[in-house]
């Protein structure tokens, strides 16, 4: 991954990402996508699956097993209107079957496979799926972070407004890439995909590395959503600064970002050095065997970029 500098000033895209999770050996971990290389958003990055919100997922609002209202509470977002919350729901599961072939709804691990398969050949979610009738379980998705593109980005073209769920994989059922958008697949504990991003082996996007440092905390599955249940989803907008030549991305907590409050366990900043995005303090930063007080107090930046 390059560092690269994109003036967006346009509107961010509403969108949704899955972090699926299972418990293995004792151990929690998380799926991972490598994005096409010539993917124009993160490409050759791992990301978790995710996409844009289409507008015909506004449809599949009635046919979840939560009513809108419930989502929308869930979402923790007052602003929108509860249609808006469910819709974002619904582009969550629709992003993780395009891209895994996990369906959160009321059907057999065979069938979803078999849908899977019929949806690589053409047809669109709406279009294979609505006649079938099924119910979404939305239930099966918790809100976990809401993370916002910076006007200024350092690493894609585009800005998103992104709302990170998790969940675990249905029983019976596993993901997998789809040859396509995504050329390979993986399961790693949070701590293992953080050094083999330390180590080189594999790229990783700001938004990636934070989630993943904030899950390295965590050793299983329920222990992450009984975190996700116990507080609102925190609302994540980096703040990128230019010291001395060097990129900085400031995250809330941090003194030179313009909310106090630390709102992700972890570091506080990233910094472009090594050809990497790493914290001070290294890799133990991110894997939760350190977890200092955020930087003192420095004065500003003379060069500063807003939101």
């Amino acid at each position: 991954m390059e560092l690269q500098t994109f003036h967006n000033h346009g509107p961010a895209a509403a969108s949704a990402t899955v972090v699926l999770l299972r418990d293995r050996e004792g151990e929690l971990e998380v799926f991972l996508l490598r994005r096409h290389g010539q993917s124009d958003v993160l490409g050759g990055a791992y990301v978790f699956p995710g996409g844009k919100l289409d507008p015909e997922d506004a449809q599949w609002a009635q046919r979840m097993d939560l009513p809108a209202p419930r989502l929308h509470e869930l979402l923790g977002e007052p602003e929108l209107q509860p249609g808006e919350a469910a819709a974002l729901f619904v582009a969550a599961i629709r992003e993780v079957f395009e891209e895994t072939g996990v369906l959160f709804a009321d059907v057999a691990p065979a069938r979803s496979q078999e849908l899977w398969a019929l949806l690589r050949q053409g047809p669109g979610f709406d279009e294979l799926l609505g006649p079938l009738g099924l119910t979404l379980t939305a239930s099966a998705l918790l809100p976990w972070s809401r993370w916002v593109t910076p006007t200024l980005s350092s690493v894609v073209r585009k800005r998103f407004d992104t709302r990170f769920f998790v969940a675990a994989v249905p029983p019976g059922q596993e993901p997998r890439h789809d040859e396509h958008e995504a050329t390979e697949s993986v399961w790693l504990p949070p701590r293992a995909a953080l050094r083999q991003y330390w180590d080189g082996s594999i790229e990783l996007a700001p938004p990636q590395i934070m989630s993943l440092a904030h899950l390295a905390r965590h050793g299983s599955v329920e222990s992450v959503f009984s975190a996700a249940r116990a507080r609102r989803p925190p609302c994540i907008r980096p703040q990128p600064q230019d010291v001395e030549g060097v990129r900085v991305l400031c995250y809330p907590g941090d003194p030179w970002h313009p909310e106090r409050e630390q709102a992700l366990p972890g570091p506080t900043r990233l910094a472009w050095r090594n050809r990497r995005f790493e914290p001070d303090g290294g890799l133990a930063m991110l894997l939760g065997d350190e977890d200092p007080a955020p930087p003192a107090p420095q004065a500003a930046p003379t060069r500063t970029y807003s939101r």
